[in-house]
């Protein structure tokens, strides 16, 4: 089953009723609660389970052990970690700079590429909490991201976050429907010294436009678009990833390739070595926080043409 044919979970007053427990009694009794919504998630999304275990046990197998075995508590475990993510999706809309705590790890690359008034395009994933990353960026380096992002299956979410902060989607582009005037936009950024996210973990909604590649010793599809979007831009390519760990949240940014050529009849082959690296970075980072990879659909299989499944 295709991603994107999967029906957003939860409703926009459900989201606002456990936003407001948390801002009025705290984290603590915003789990309590949530532990309920979770028991009914867990019960009625058969797909999201499967594709849960599916993917710790995978990971189980990859790490030799080293992280969580796919137990039915575990799978309940990455759905409240799913939720937190959210949680805290929401609590880095609108946050002071000083309410957050980070760590970046590689804002050596960040800052070399600012002196430099360099663009670059930045390569991340379903993982930890990319709006912190966002914010985080204007906190600590000065450069303002312009993130690329799937909304369709997540206007209810994107909604909250704007009503969070009513400025949310200025640098927000949706690639749903992307075209040429978009690609001019990008170029303008890039020439400007800016910075483009774009998730690299989710196949794109139409078209085939995938590479399959080794991914937790298993090949899975991955999106071409971040490799001919920084080749086309002509600017390095980075990947970045954030989640929370035990001394708090930490951005990690690491250089896939400084610039890329796709040669016209050989572009898939030259762009795998660029998505195999950034699967193998994922792959780190999932053994570091096994709870914070978000995709609950079948990602192993191939993309699926039709039907209208569960939430993600």
């Amino acid at each position: 089953m295709h991603w994107a044919k999967m029906q957003e979970a939860g409703g926009l007053t459900g989201m606002r009723i456990l936003l407001f427990v948390y801002r009025v009694c705290g984290r603590w009794p915003f789990r309590f609660l949530l532990f309920f919504v979770l028991l009914w998630f867990y019960a009625r999304r058969r797909i999201a389970r499967e594709a849960s275990r599916d993917y710790l046990q995978r990971l189980h197998d990859f790490s030799g052990g080293a992280t969580p075995a796919p137990t039915r508590r575990n799978i309940f475990r990455h759905f409240l970690a799913y939720s937190e993510i959210l949680l805290d999706k929401l609590l880095a809309v609108g946050a002071t700079d000083s309410s957050i705590p980070c760590r970046i790890d590689g804002a050596e690359y960040a800052q070399s590429l600012l002196e430099q008034k360099r663009g670059a395009v930045f390569v991340t994933a379903h993982f930890g909490n990319i709006e912190l990353c966002r914010k985080l960026s204007v906190c600590y380096t000065g450069a303002r991201l312009t993130v690329l992002a799937h909304t369709k299956n997540a206007a209810r979410f994107n909604r909250l976050l704007k009503e969070r902060d009513p400025n949310y989607d200025v640098d927000l582009i949706p690639v749903d429907d992307m075209g040429v005037d978009t690609a001019i936009a990008l170029a303008q950024r890039i020439a400007a010294g800016g910075f483009v996210v774009i998730t690299g973990d989710r196949v794109p909604m139409k078209g085939a436009a995938t590479v399959r590649i080794p991914f937790l010793r298993s090949d899975a599809d991955f999106p071409i678009s971040p490799y001919v979007l920084a080749a086309t831009l002509q600017c390095p390519l980075f990947a970045v990833f954030g989640a929370r760990h035990h001394e708090g949240f930490v951005v990690f940014l690491r250089p896939l390739a400084e610039s890329i050529a796709l040669p016209r009849r050989a572009r898939e082959t030259a762009i795998v070595p660029h998505a195999m690296a950034f699967a193998e970075l994922l792959e780190a980072e999932c053994v570091k926080a096994p709870f914070q990879w978000s995709n609950f659909y079948p990602f192993w299989a191939p993309p699926a043409s039709a039907g209208t499944g569960e939430t993600r």
